[in-house]
This record gives C-alpha cells, structure tokens and sequence, in this order.
C-alpha cells in the first residue's frame, strides 16, 4: 500500500496551466529587496556584502516564475544558497545571511503546489541537503535546528494540501456538470416521447380517416410534419448541450483503423505490439471508438503503473457476433492496484457494458496484468 502512494505520488504530473509572473510577485520581490538593502545598513552583524547581495537574489529573484516553473526556481535558489554556505564554511566567514532568505518557504509550498511528483522529489532532495550545511555555516541550537526543519516540511505539506484542495474542487465541478447533463439526457428522454407519442396517434387517426375524409387524413399529415420538425429541433439543441464542453475537438473520433497506431518500439519501454484479426470491418462507430479508447487507456496504466514493464501486446480479435480486446503486459505481479489518472478501470468498465459488453482487468497468473474486453459488433446499449 505504502509503495503503491509513493509510486502514484512520482507519477502525479504537474497542474495543468499554472500562471505565470503576476503583479504582486513583483510587489514581493521589491520589498524583499528592499528589505534586505536596509537590513545590511542597520545590521552589524550580518556577513560580508557580495555574499548578502548574492543571497538575497538567489532566494527572491525566481519567485515570480515559482509557478509555472517550480522545479527551475527551487534549484536556482537552494542550489545558489548551498554554494555559498560552503563558501562559507571554507573560508570561515562569520555573520548572518539577510532575512529574504525565508523566502525560500514560498518557493517551497510552489514546489508541492505547482510541481510533479518527481519535480517535488527532487526540490525536497535540494532542501535537505542545503538544510544541515546551511546549519553548519550559520551554528544554531538545536530547538532552531527543528524549528527550521518543520518550517520547510509544513510549507511542503500546505502546498501538497492545496493541490489536493484544488484537485477536489475541480473534480466537484465535474460531478456537477455531469449530474446537469443527466438531468438534461432525462429532459430529452421526456420532450422526444412526448413528441414521438403525439406523431403515432396522428398517424393511427390519418390511417383511420383516409378512406373516408382524405382531407383529415391530410391535416393529421401536416401535424405530423410540424411534430417531427419540433422534435428534430429540441434533439439536436439538447443533444448539442450534451456534447458541449471547452475541449470540444472537431477532428473525426478514433475508431478500429486507429488502433494499429498505438503500436511502439522506441528505446523507451515498454514496448506496444498490436494485432489485429478476423472480421473487423463494418463496425458500429460506438464499438470501434470504444475498443480504441480501451486499447489507450490500458497502454497508458501500464506505462504508469507495471512496474518494469518491457513489453505490453494488444490482441483485437473479432468475428460474426462480437469483438475481443486484449492487453497484456509483463510488469511485476505485485503491483496489485492500478487505479489511472483518466476515467481508470470503472469507467472502462462502464464504458464496456454501456454497449452490452463485458470488461475485465487484474493479475494474471504469472507475470503481469491483464485487460480483456468483449463488445457486440452492432454495440447494443444496455
């Protein structure tokens, strides 16, 4: 369990647009500047001035960019700092570094709030090396020793906690919007009845009059009309609302014929094999896009999540009555839990029987894990 959060942890990728410099964060370089300026006029106590100078623009110059390059900021500030306290220590000069060197917490919290798992790791590996130097160029007690490690780790763990927040809003907006498209999918279901119901009676009443009153027979024909076109209208505006969304993508959607472009052999593993069998032709679009979006998905948990994974084999096969999905790859057996970033394995399985299929995924007997899907060729929705 605990290596399955530390594994998922350095995969977590970055947020998604993180903003770049804003007015504020030139706001807060100029008073940390400025700051420090007045701190080593007033001070006696600090250490010589180039090294002041160097410190102060090495722990506030790259808070404007701590967002959008978090990882960059962090190593430009505790790398430069580091430097100098060993500069320190070697030449034994004796004075504080101005207080501007706190804003390395800031750079800190943006570090676990705007960066990857793996940029995080290696931000953290740069503080705890810079910590116990910067301790010993600078002797403090222990209390201060402590006091200055818990600063670092609660600006990590807040900036953790905020993108955890964050990631919970944006997942109950989701939630939100879905649950308004359901309620919307209903309202189509109502009005199209509705409609759909008024067009058969007038049909069976213009049936029922033709031989005896062609003329009722043809305004029952004329309501039908204005019937079908009130009901194709609210279709297509509702169902517009449905598909609706910021990253609408115009392009066509992939189908069968795309499923051989996922194939791989870089130098990066694991490597993807496809194979594509029996009758595979004259597909319901729903199966083909389906059958692809599974394929993807399972590509993608396996280079996530199989640990030393050398090789994935995607098997489509099909024949008169259904289609067959299977994705094998050789990735250690004990990695038990593969829960992906995407609509992971609940949503394919929903996705799977939504068309009358089956979905299945987990270990198998040796080594590895294995995907396996079946669909109905016409994609029949349950």
């Amino acid at each position: 369990m605990v290596l399955d959060a530390l594994r998922s942890l350095w995969a977590e990728p970055r947020p998604a647009d993180p903003p770049g410099p804003l007015p504020r964060d030139w706001v807060l370089v100029a008073v940390l500047g400025c700051w420090s300026v007045v701190e080593g006029a007033l001070r006696q106590d600090m250490a010589p001035l180039p090294l002041l100078l160097v410190s102060a623009l090495a722990a506030v110059a790259p808070l404007p960019w701590r967002r959008a390059h978090p990882l960059v900021a962090a190593a430009v500030a505790f790398g430069t700092l580091t430097a100098l306290d060993v500069v320190r220590i070697l030449t034994g000069t004796n004075g504080a570094l101005p207080s501007s060197v706190s804003a390395t917490l800031v750079l800190t919290y943006a570090l676990f709030r705007w960066g990857s798992g793996r940029g995080a790791a290696g931000g953290l590996g740069l503080i705890l090396v810079w910590l116990p130097i910067t301790t010993v160029a600078d002797p403090t007690s222990l209390a201060e020793t402590v006091a200055a490690y818990g600063f670092f780790l609660f600006a990590a763990a807040l900036g953790a906690a905020a993108r955890y927040r964050e990631r919970v809003r944006l997942r109950d907006i989701d939630e939100a919007k879905a649950r308004e498209r359901e309620q919307l999918a209903r309202e189509l279901h109502d009005t199209v009845a509705h409609h759909v119901s008024g067009i058969a009676i007038q049909a069976q009443a213009g049936r029922a009059v033709a031989a005896s009153h062609p003329e009722r027979a043809l305004a029952a024909l004329v309501t039908i009309e204005d019937a079908a076109t009130h009901t194709l209208a609210e279709l297509r505006a509702i169902v517009g609302v449905l598909r609706a969304s910021q990253d609408t993508e115009f392009a066509p959607q992939p189908g069968m014929l795309d499923v051989g472009q996922l194939a791989t052999d870089g130098p990066a593993p694991p490597c993807v094999e496809v194979t594509l069998a029996g009758e595979l032709d004259d597909l319901s679009p729903a199966v083909g896009s389906t059958i692809y979006r599974l394929a993807q998905e399972s590509i993608t948990n396996a280079r996530r999540h199989a640990s030393h994974a050398t090789q994935v084999t995607v098997a489509v096969t099909g024949d008169a009555d259904q289609i067959r999905l299977t994705v094998d790859d050789d990735g250690s057996s004990g990695a038990v839990s593969r829960a992906p970033d995407g609509y992971g394995l609940v949503g394919m399985r929903e996705r799977a029987a939504l068309l009358g299929g089956t979905f299945h995924a987990g270990p198998t007997a040796g080594r590895g894990w294995r995907v396996e899907a079946v669909l109905p060729r016409n994609g029949t929705p349950r």
